[in-house]
């Protein structure tokens, strides 16, 4: 059982880097200094209509579980 919590564990580090590193890119530059990636909006990107962003909380939540949960498992 600690096998698959452990592969799941590292499945979701791998899938979260990525998707942070893919929300990143975005915003980063000079550009991104200055609101260049705000488009979505008038005032900025809806957060609460953004998939990655959701999708970055869930596993996020995962991620802190999972690292909870595997030093009590032996």
């Amino acid at each position: 059982m600690r096998a698959f919590f452990l592969v799941l564990f590292v499945l979701d580090s791998l899938v979260l880097t990525g998707l942070i590193l893919l929300q990143m890119s975005r915003h980063s530059g000079l550009g991104g200094a200055f609101g260049a990636g705000g488009t979505y909006t008038v005032f900025g990107r809806e957060e609460q209509r953004d998939p990655k962003r959701t999708a970055t909380v869930v596993l996020a939540t995962v991620w802190f579980v999972l690292a909870a949960l595997l030093p009590l498992m032996r």
